[in-house]
């Protein structure tokens, strides 16, 4: 199994994707770490999603059962 060595932030994939920040932030909720979605912890409380390229493939799917319902 290759390790993970780059994570792409949300706000990063949301402008790949063409999609709105925060309707991706409500869908990732729905992902797990085993997922490839992390939150990362910042400084005064501050957090934000990071994905894997597997969490960015999982994200694409969970955007197409929402768009479709399937």
């Amino acid at each position: 199994m290759a390790r993970t060595r780059n994570l792409v932030t949300i706000e990063r994939v949301a402008e790949i994707l063409g999609e709105d920040v925060e309707w991706l932030i409500d869908i990732a909720i729905e992902l797990e770490p085993e997922d490839g979605c992390l939150t990362v912890f910042g400084p005064a409380e501050q957090c934000f999603y990071a994905f894997t390229e597997d969490g960015v493939e999982n994200l694409k799917e969970l955007i197409q059962i929402h768009r479709t319902g399937h």
